[in-house]
């Protein structure tokens, strides 16, 4: 197939280039910026102007970095809202028959993420008639093209939804969490910092499975949204123990109670996706894995 994508640059965007090419797919690939792995430095202008029809769009390019760039630059952050409609409206131009729009567990309403039972997210917790307040100008960016999403699907292209959680991987920015913890157990800083209090739990997907889900959608025609993670919920303390047990040594826990920390819990109910995709790599492998980097 002929494949445009979006973000190739990126985390998520590598790996998906990579398996894409791989499957023997022919793959043009842009960015917000120019890099060595895309042909188009500017994503945003080739949504106003490009013209040419590819067999299928995924649109994984955002301005995201992580918990701190979220809560302290929401302006930037929303100039995601402009890439996105650009997006639908190349969608709608071209007549792209598939496409994959990358969407948020941020896209989730913060009140069913607060301290107390872990409430595992369904699809259908987001009411596009009353949807409820995202996280941040992020979740309202995703929220918002998931809206979108539907007026593309109206004028004739068969749209996924993907939700992933916390996605993780041996080569993701420190500005994340899981590598964040991955190189002080490197160093094997003693005490071991953590931001908040340590209670609240993710739900992590390693990024070859979230890859993995999001083709597999695809070859499915799975249409609509789709949660990408795995249910199983693992508090921020329970990830630093976990990860310093990897690496061989069990330091003093130092909590940063005044950080940012985002929502309380973020976790999904995976059923839908595993109806067409089984996860492969445990949060035990993933952590193996990238302290052997």
């Amino acid at each position: 197939m002929r494949v445009l994508l979006s973000g190739a640059s990126g985390f998520v965007g590598r790996h998906l280039h990579r398996a894409l090419l791989d499957r023997g797919d022919n793959v043009f690939g842009i960015d917000l910026n120019s890099t060595p792995l895309v042909r188009s430095g500017d994503a945003l202008d080739f949504f106003r102007y490009d013209t040419q029809r590819y067999d299928l769009a995924i649109h994984a390019a955002a301005i995201v970095g992580g918990r701190a760039s979220i809560d302290g630059s929401p302006l930037g952050v929303a100039t995601n809202l402009a890439l996105d409609s650009w997006y639908m409206r190349w969608l709608a131009r071209t007549k792209t028959p598939r496409a994959v729009f990358f969407s948020s567990s941020a896209a989730y309403p913060v009140a069913l993420q607060q301290p107390g039972e872990v409430r595992r997210l369904r699809e259908d917790d987001i009411d596009y008639e009353r949807p409820g307040r995202p996280d941040a100008t992020y979740g309202l960016a995703k929220l918002t093209g998931e809206h979108l999403c539907q007026y593309a699907a109206a004028e004739g292209t068969r749209m996924t939804v993907v939700r992933p959680f916390s996605g993780y991987g041996e080569d993701q920015d420190e500005a994340y969490p899981f590598p964040a913890f991955i190189a002080r157990a490197k160093r094997r800083d003693d005490p071991f910092e953590i931001w908040g209090d340590g209670s609240s739990t993710r739900d992590w997907i390693h990024i070859s499975d979230l890859i993995g889900a999001t083709l597999a959608a695809v070859d499915q025609d799975v249409t609509g949204p789709v949660n990408l993670g795995t249910g199983r919920a693992t508090s921020f303390d329970q990830f630093a123990q976990m990860v310093t047990a990897a690496a061989g040594y069990r330091p003093q826990l130092k909590h940063l109670p005044t950080a940012p920390r985002g929502v309380h819990h973020r976790v999904c109910d995976p059923s839908r996706m595993l109806a067409f995709y089984q996860p492969k790599v445990t949060l035990e492998q993933g952590i193996r894995r990238a302290l052997a980097t």
